[in-house]
């Protein structure tokens, strides 16, 4: 039993400590930030290369913070898969939030149903009635979809006749503080 906590205590150090953020574009040094993820559930599945949390998941890096029902974080191992060796690296591959997902840092958080993190695109994916608010202003769809490295993003409407992205402006608003 104690061998199990301590591949697990290992695993989740391993796995943590290259990750890159999962919001708006890193400012110098986030991505070296520490990763504290807290859940009333984990399970390490070293085969798979994941680790998945549930119930009340709160994962922080900097001043990002990310709130879902689950996180599901893939990974690539340096070393023999299913094995957690002294000195082995992981990468984060991708990371699956799902349920009441909320997204915060600095002055932009986002909502939906679900979000994706692709590690290699550098680009998150929130899908399921999102909005996106940034300096008092909001924008809503369908999905959307943020690429970290440019700010580049896309909001798309939902597939139904009369969907459409909506959006609303409020000249003035930068310096309110957000509460959402």
């Amino acid at each position: 039993m104690k061998y199990i906590k301590f591949l697990c205590l290992l695993t989740l150090l391993c796995l943590f400590s290259p990750l890159t953020t999962v919001a708006a574009p890193a400012k110098p040094n986030q991505q070296q930030k520490p990763v504290q993820i807290e859940a009333d559930h984990m399970l390490s599945t070293p085969k798979d290369n994941s680790v998945f949390f549930s119930g009340r998941v709160v994962a922080r890096q900097g001043m990002m913070t990310i709130n879902a029902d689950e996180l599901t974080v893939y990974y690539n191992s340096t070393g023999k898969k299913g094995k957690v060796n002294a000195g082995e690296t992981k990468d984060i591959k991708q990371m699956l939030a799902k349920g009441h997902v909320k997204i915060n840092q600095d002055n932009w958080v986002a909502t939906g149903d679900t979000a994706k993190y692709f590690a290699a695109q550098r680009k998150i994916v929130i899908t399921g009635h999102t909005k996106v608010w940034q300096n008092g202003n909001m924008v809503s769809g369908e999905r959307f979809i943020l690429f970290l490295d440019s700010g580049k993003s896309i909001v798309e409407p939902g597939t139904g006749k009369d969907e459409r992205v909506k959006a609303f402006f409020y000249p003035g608003q930068a310096d309110k503080k957000q509460t959402h």
